[in-house]
């Protein structure tokens, strides 16, 4: 510069000079100008890639809440029901409520037949039955029912286990029913000859005969005991604690004949799935509750009263007493009566402190 300055004039070094000047400013700004495009192509990479995660957020949130209606429902599709029930305890006129709601509730109704009703399964009939209920798909949701005695799936390694429910009766009434309907039947198909034939009255039965011996009461403990051979023991005092234990841990709800109405409700509250709608059907239906023993006399208070006196008749109400207490129970928290009518009590817990906040 020092050589140009003594080179050149005095204007043209002005000249060279403002140049210069322009040239920096001009460059100057065209450097700002891209800092500024810079800074724009940086935010709007950002606001792109908020708006991927965003986007991202949203479809695994979609896909969370898919995934779980979808194992909700799942879950609701793989429910079975099984309905061992106890012989002459109101238990086709039960069962019918389920038959005429299975279409409306979309769900399948199985009747288990067993040779001559024995309601003991051999062993490998009792491996057949478990890997039907659990894997035949096909039939699922399913509503089992058949006078087959309790059957504890655990011992076959299924991991979910089926739902049980039953109906129990006063041991005498459940007798003195299952006598007359051996001999004359019932409403159901009146149609149908029995093969009982003999002695008519139930008084005298009670009095001696061999068709109501206090052996004939041994029934609802084995039922809920199960497929162990002491189940099948008249008397035993092993198979009433183990039915006992078996009621309260292995069915969600035992209901009693004498109050069906309170069962049916109570079963529509909790598996609606399956009974949405079976309490009205239960009062009105014209066919799902009007079975009954044709001919039936109640026995006298003698008879009973030595019936009364056997130790098998003791172990049998005892059990039917503690099912009674544990259905009332339940019942108590579940159902209130207001002017003859039952309601269903309302939710009863929630919610609260509910943590890490967002």
């Amino acid at each position: 510069m020092g050589l140009l300055r003594v080179m050149m004039p005095p204007k043209l070094q002005l000249l060279a000079l403002l140049a210069f000047a322009v040239a920096m400013f001009f460059l100057e700004n065209q450097i700002q100008k891209l800092e500024e495009s810079r800074g724009k192509l940086e935010r709007a990479i950002a606001r792109h890639e908020v708006r991927e995660i965003e986007q991202r957020h949203t479809q695994d949130g979609l896909r969370e809440r898919d995934l779980s209606a979808s194992v909700l429902s799942d879950s609701e599709e793989d429910v079975v029901i099984i309905y061992n029930r106890v012989p002459k305890t109101a238990s086709t006129s039960f069962t019918n409520i389920a038959y005429d709601l299975c279409g409306k509730n979309h769900y399948h109704v199985l009747h288990i037949n067993t040779t001559k009703n024995n309601p003991v399964m051999s062993i490998q009939d009792q491996v057949r039955f478990v890997k039907n209920v659990t894997e035949w798909r096909e039939m699922k949701p399913a509503f089992y029912h058949g006078h087959v005695s309790f059957l504890d799936f655990t011992k076959f390694g299924v991991k979910k286990k089926p739902i049980y429910i039953n109906v129990i009766r006063d041991p005498i009434e459940r007798l003195v029913s299952y006598y007359y309907f051996l001999r004359f039947g019932d409403d159901y198909r009146p149609g149908l000859r029995r093969r009982k034939q003999g002695d008519k009255k139930c008084s005298k039965c009670l009095s001696g005969g061999s068709d109501c011996a206090p052996e004939k009461l041994w029934l609802q403990i084995p039922f809920f005991c199960g497929h162990y051979s002491e189940c099948w023991n008249v008397g035993s005092q092993w198979a009433l604690e183990q039915a006992k234990y078996n009621l309260v841990n292995e069915y969600m709800l035992v209901g009693v004949t004498e109050e069906l109405e309170d069962f049916v409700m109570m079963l529509e509250a909790a598996l609606p799935r399956f009974f949405r709608g079976a309490t009205e059907l239960y009062k009105t239906g014209k066919k799902s509750h009007l079975r009954k023993t044709s001919e039936k006399k109640p026995p006298t208070k003698e008879s009973t009263a030595k019936l009364q006196q056997s130790a098998i008749w003791k172990m049998e109400n005892e059990f039917y007493e503690f099912a009674l207490e544990q259905f009332q129970f339940v019942r108590a928290h579940a159902v209130r009566e207001k002017d003859g009518e039952l309601y269903l009590l309302a939710q009863n817990f929630f919610y609260e402190k509910i943590y890490p906040k967002n």
